[in-house]
């Protein structure tokens, strides 16, 4: 199965739970699956960052925002934090969970395999 990397361009944290639930969905399948949080989107990786409609989604039997993030970590799903997004977010990588990865548009695009999918979200 051809690996998938999601390109994530701003901080809206549906548009990242979406995300994730594609990711999550392509590891089932036994896929390889990336993230790459680009500039703004690096936000929502805040350890105090709480998604506006988490409490919906709870109360519909879903999980955190937080909580999938972490499922995701778990299940392998690579995160990549854009390093000029850490410092717009004035983030510092020690602040983030330790498997997210900091890159750069640069290394994510040569790191694509040949017959990998690349999205925008």
């Amino acid at each position: 199965m051809p690996g998938l990397t999601i390109v994530l361009l701003t901080d809206d944290a549906e548009r990242l739970r979406g995300a994730l639930t594609l990711a999550l969905a392509q590891r089932a399948l036994g896929g390889e699956c990336r993230l790459f949080f680009q500039l703004d989107a690096v936000r929502l990786l805040a350890p105090e960052t709480e998604a506006p409609r988490d409490d919906i989604h709870v109360a519909h039997g879903l999980p955190r925002l937080a909580s999938l993030i972490g499922e995701a970590l778990d299940d392998g799903v690579t995160l990549v934090a854009c390093q000029s997004g850490l410092a717009l977010a004035g983030l510092e990588a020690s602040r983030i969970d330790p498997r997210i990865e900091a890159g750069g548009p640069v290394s994510l695009l040569q790191s694509l395999a040949p017959e990998e999918r690349l999205t925008i979200a």
